[in-house]
């Protein structure tokens, strides 16, 4: 959720993946491509006022061009794709805390990806509290993040209610998970994260730090 820490954690595991010497992307939703970008500006907008349901249409509509111009082709070229968000954001934020319905948004997700499942989730959970704390001093907040408590507290829940659907292990298919406790420092945080993944991919992913 908002504050969990995504984006400093990617940048770590790219930076670890550069030291190692193994091609990678590091890309975000939505967003990524030129048509992505811009119905990210839409979306986050806070200035704009849009339905549930065009929320969900136009992050879909963001998520099919990333997957066939971004993720495919990197995956072909035998990159690495570490993704600030991806499908399981949508089933929070969309399907649970706006009401739209679990299965109604799988279904068109479903489409927009063609298919297309992570290898693994990296759930960083933290409260609503803690993730609203973070991005406190930011002196611009999206549209997203201007959302009330009861809002956060509702995708809090939901990550954590679509966390118990999925076994808590590493598995090269779509029902891997790994689920990291994110309310400690940021080192700490990094080093549950790399003895994961190091776990599964041991190839691929060092060694925790420390």
């Amino acid at each position: 959720m908002e504050g969990a820490g995504k984006s400093t954690h990617l940048e770590l595991l790219g930076r670890h993946l550069e030291e190692r010497g193994l091609p990678h992307r590091i890309v975000r939703e939505p967003g990524g491509t030129e048509a992505g970008e811009r119905i990210r500006r839409v979306v986050l907008d806070a200035a704009l006022e849009v339905t549930p349901r065009t929320e969900l249409l136009l992050m879909l509509a963001a998520r099919a061009e990333f997957v066939d111009r971004l993720v495919r082709p990197a995956l072909r070229r035998g990159e690495v794709v570490l993704a600030d968000r991806y499908e399981m954001s949508t089933f929070a934020y969309q399907g649970v805390a706006r009401g739209i319905g679990l299965d109604r948004v799988r279904e068109l997700n479903e489409f927009a990806t063609g298919g297309l499942k992570p290898d693994a989730l990296v759930l960083l959970d933290v409260s609503a509290e803690t993730g609203r704390r973070r991005k406190a001093g930011d002196a611009e907040r999206d549209r997203m993040e201007r959302e009330d408590e009861d809002f956060h507290r509702a995708v809090a829940g939901a990550y954590r209610r679509l966390a118990e659907e999925i076994p808590e292990r590493l598995a090269s298919s779509s029902d891997g998970l790994i689920r990291v406790p994110a309310e400690d420092g940021r080192d700490e945080v990094h080093r549950r994260i790399r003895a994961a993944l190091h776990r599964r991919w041991p190839e691929t992913f060092g060694p925790p730090a420390g």
